[in-house]
């Protein structure tokens, strides 16, 4: 086990002996930074926090965070998990949002609350507060959490009951991924033009082609510098939920199928583990 780092963006925060984290990657690693949480667990040893397995963290936590790959993956852990009445489980896992609706229905019936509580931003945004949290369920098991959601998100909207927070998140994920993917386009285009990147990047800043894609994914594109904040597979995975989800209803979605293409071929590139602004590097193969 480790003991959490500290974070050199904000100050200490207070420590919450009845709060774990289930999950400790890039978003769980964060997670675990701003909220104090007291104990994590990952199924690499080498995150693990003050807990040896995630039967610890549900055993000694009033609330136990999940974040987690996909929406498979937390129903595998809670249904191994031993929870009992009164315990919230606030899932961030950007996941299918039948499936988060129908844990939520199976966790009442024990008498335990949960939010999917989805969170709009990279792990680099929430050490800097500045996510949004959509959460779906009981708006005052929201409102019991907020102490908790306001140590790393600027604002909390309470979208529905179980499920609401998961279809949220899939719109908004759409909207932003196009935005990033447009960004990269017309950053290679620029590039194909002989336009200095630093000067369409301030130009596309400053007129109406902005989008705080720009702010978060600019520079990053601009020095290739692809250190994951969020990584280009897990949104491939999400673009996959959206057509799964729009399908269900009858209904296409061309540009995320676009998007979706793209993304797989730069998986099949090798990027999948890098940041999800390395869709750039496919784009700038379509000059030859």
């Amino acid at each position: 086990m480790i003991t959490p780092p500290c974070s050199t963006m904000n100050p200490p925060v207070q420590q919450r002996p009845g709060l774990g984290i289930i999950g400790m990657g890039l978003m769980g690693g964060a997670l675990m930074r701003m909220t104090g949480a007291a104990r994590g667990w990952d199924i690499d040893p080498a995150r693990c926090v003050h807990a040896d397995s995630a039967a610890e963290v549900f055993a000694n936590c009033a609330v136990v965070m999940l974040c987690l790959p996909d929406s498979h993956i937390a129903s595998a852990v809670l249904a191994a998990a031993e929870t009992r009445p009164g315990q919230i489980i606030v899932d961030t896992t950007t996941g299918d949002p039948g499936v988060m609706a129908a844990l939520g229905a199976a966790l009442a019936e024990k008498g335990c609350h949960y939010l999917d509580a989805t969170i709009s931003g990279s792990s680099v945004q929430l050490l800097r507060r500045d996510v949004l949290v959509m959460a779906g369920g009981d708006a005052d098991v929201v409102e019991r959490c907020r102490e908790i959601f306001d140590t790393f998100a600027s604002e909390v909207i309470h979208a529905g009951p179980c499920g609401a927070g998961a279809r949220m998140k899939l719109v908004t994920n759409l909207v932003l991924g196009l935005n990033r993917a447009a960004l990269a386009e017309g950053l290679a285009f620029a590039e194909a033009l002989g336009v200095e990147p630093e000067s369409a990047l301030r130009a596309m800043r400053a007129g109406n082609a902005y989008s705080r894609a720009m702010d978060v994914k600019g520079e990053k594109m601009i020095r290739r510098d692809y250190t994951p904040q969020a990584r280009l597979s897990q949104h491939l995975k999400d673009l996959r939920l959206m057509q799964n989800c729009a399908g269900e209803r009858g209904m296409d979605l061309p540009l995320a199928r676009t998007h979706r293409a793209l993304l797989e071929k730069a998986e099949g590139m090798g990027l999948g583990s890098l940041d999800n602004s390395a869709i750039l590097e496919v784009l700038r193969l379509h000059r030859e």
